[in-house]
């Protein structure tokens, strides 16, 4: 099975769970530990804050984890415009002759 056609079967295989299960309650679990490792680093350098700071704290980490990875998104974007723009195909000699007899013609 080539990789295209594994990430179809995937697919497939996705809109059936997401058909018989709330999406949501499928990744309770992966997103509750995502959130809590911000939460964790809060209280890892500030023991003494109320609960409410390091809830708007660890907030605050998220915001910045994500704009972060918009960032470093919009970087790797625009170096792989710039290459588009400068891989350009050389032209060979004998396919400039034959555009040349081309706009001769």
């Amino acid at each position: 099975m080539t990789p295209t056609q594994r990430a179809i079967w995937g697919r497939v295989g996705a809109a059936i769970a997401r058909s018989r299960h709330d999406p949501r309650e499928l990744t309770s679990a992966a997103r509750k530990r995502f959130l809590a490792r911000f939460e964790a680093e809060v209280r890892a350098e500030h023991s003494d804050l109320s609960e409410p700071e390091i809830q708007r704290r660890a907030g605050e980490l998220r915001r910045a984890y994500f704009l972060k990875l918009a960032a470093q998104s919009s970087i790797a974007r625009s170096k792989k415009k710039r290459k588009a723009a400068t891989d350009v195909t050389p032209v060979t000699a004998e396919a400039e002759g034959q555009a040349n007899d081309r706009a001769a013609a």
